[in-house]
């Protein structure tokens, strides 16, 4: 028996996948290698690391989840820009992200490397116009707040500034210092939403639109953004991503069904402690939306993975009947 639905026919919670999540290659909290160690405990045998604007991470996911049986799915989530809102898509690779990056012509790695460098020149920026407001080696600084992430933005220029002792706390930073309007409050000027999705398809990605009821959009023009991505090559569209209202997911179902996208999952987990753990995402709504998993191109993961992740589910379920038992056993002692 798979360990994936091949319809959503039946509503419900998907065991042992994750395909968005964050590590400390852009803004999560965790290594690569410590987030594949946390989707194990998770019970997840199938993930994709997405995280913003970089493959950076890839790597050092893959080499962990090998050793511990997982299949890793290379992606990245891209920043654009629709109608002057920030909008992020998914960039899924399933034959891997090497070849795309070893070549400088590839339209997604031109995509990838034209959004780290305005990162970068962003946060050079930033540290030039705080340095002359006293924050002395504020790049130097940012980074060592970042704790070892690779993207440097402006919480960490914050934090330095409190290390500095220039202001109280974070609050105060952005007050004075980082908040719009303000010094280091330096824009970026993402590339156009359309243009990014034809640079993924042209590169060999497949495109998924990221959590698109977040951006808080009228009906209208959620169908409007939907119809430019589909007319742009994008695919597939993250119908669960974190928690969600139930009836906004039905109708985003329903505009999924009626254009034939795929539909993908995620938790769009960033750092332990907080509502989303890797695997967490709102139950699926009963419809007929195909799930990513079907798409042609990701059949041969999804198939190398299937006993590898059916051990991973294994395991977890035994670890939490163990727990519940042991638990059950301590309440009938506790009433004795």
């Amino acid at each position: 028996m798979t360990t994936l639905p091949a319809t959503l026919a039946m509503s419900g919670k998907i065991p042992g996948i994750d395909l968005h999540m964050h590590s400390k290659a852009s803004d999560g909290a965790l290594s690569p290698t410590e987030l594949m160690h946390l989707c194990l405990e998770r019970g997840l045998g199938r993930v994709a690391l997405t995280d913003h604007d970089t493959v950076n991470g890839i790597a050092e996911a893959r080499q962990a989840a090998d050793e511990l049986g997982i299949g890793l799915l290379p992606a990245a989530e891209l920043s654009t820009q629709w109608t002057n809102i920030g909008v992020h898509v998914v960039a899924m690779m399933p034959e891997g992200e090497q070849s795309i990056m070893q070549d400088e012509h590839n339209p997604l790695r031109q995509m990838l490397d034209t959004l780290w460098e305005a990162r970068s020149t962003r946060a050079y920026t930033i540290a030039e116009r705080l340095e002359r407001k006293g924050l002395t080696n504020a790049l130097e600084r940012a980074r060592a707040c970042a704790g070892g992430r690779l993207a440097i933005g402006r919480p960490h220029f914050a934090a330095a500034l409190v290390e500095a002792g220039m202001v109280a706390d974070i609050k105060m930073a952005f007050k004075r210092y980082l908040g719009a309007g303000k010094v280091g409050d330096v824009r970026l000027h993402w590339p156009e939403f359309s243009d990014v999705v034809r640079a993924i398809v042209a590169g060999g990605g497949i495109a998924v639109l990221a959590h698109p009821l977040r951006y808080e959009l009228t009906r209208r023009r959620l169908v409007l953004l939907l119809d430019e991505f589909m007319a742009a090559g994008g695919e597939a569209v993250e119908l669960c991503n974190g928690h969600q209202n139930d009836d906004s997911t039905r109708d985003l179902a329903r505009l999924l069904e009626e254009r034939q996208l795929y539909a993908s999952v995620g938790s769009d987990f960033h750092k332990p402690g907080g509502p989303l753990a890797p695997g967490t995402f709102s139950a699926l709504p009963r419809c007929r939306v195909a799930p990513i998993w079907t798409h042609p191109r990701l059949v041969p993961w999804i198939d190398a993975t299937e006993a590898s992740t059916q051990r991973i589910i294994t395991q977890r379920q035994a670890l939490e009947a163990s727990y519940a038992a042991h638990q059950h056993d301590s309440t009938k002692e506790g009433d004795a």
